[in-house]
């Protein structure tokens, strides 16, 4: 069984999941431990880890996250999951549609209401740019995103897009991701919806 330890500390999103994802590339199975120095970098590699059919965990040691990733053959459950034909949409905005941006709210409004009538709910929400307004606090469609969490639908909010808009303190569902994990969950998806 290889080990393997990649020092991502000082690295900005997404670099430590690049990392991990080409220690994890090298080895048919084994142990990856990824050190990082951010919160954002541990939740960004263990969310790919995990998605990837891993196993991980996390040691904090001196203000560095140890996050330990086991490779190995993935579980018959994993291989269905991964085959399922579930939808996955990217929120670019916090208004639907091009033209007036107070009709792109009520429609916005409306999307978001009806969404979870719609049998089979998406896998995940990604949202990018403007589209994180949609999941800070103050949202004017906060209350629906939170109840498509509880039924189990991903929410992710482009961390550099919440730092940009100075909200990443202000996310109030779902959890930050990166532009990595943006693309392979869109790439991944047997349909991808952009909004």
């Amino acid at each position: 069984m290889s080990t393997n330890t990649v020092d991502a500390r000082g690295l900005t999103c997404p670099q430590p999941v690049i990392a991990t994802k080409k220690a994890l590339e090298a080895i048919a199975d084994g142990v990856v431990t990824t050190i990082v120095d951010n919160l954002t970098a541990k939740e960004n590699v263990v969310k790919f880890a995990v998605a990837n059919g891993c196993g991980a965990s996390v040691e904090e040691k001196d203000g560095h996250y140890y996050v330990r990733i086991t490779k190995g053959a993935p579980t018959e459950e994993q291989r269905d999951t991964a085959a399922t034909g579930e939808i996955v949409y990217l929120i670019s905005k916090d208004t639907l549609g091009h033209g007036s941006d107070e009709l792109g709210a009520v429609l916005t409004k409306a999307f978001f209401v009806t969404l979870p009538e719609v049998e089979p709910l998406p896998k995940s929400l990604l949202f990018i740019n403007g589209g994180v307004r949609l999941t800070a606090q103050g949202s004017p469609v906060l209350d629906h995103l939170k109840a498509l969490s509880e039924r189990g639908v991903e929410l992710l909010s482009c961390g550099t897009c919440l730092d940009y808009y100075h909200l990443k303190d202000k996310l109030a569902v779902g959890s930050v991701t990166n532009m990595y994990t943006i693309l392979a969950k869109l790439s991944e998806a047997p349909k991808a919806i952009t909004l």
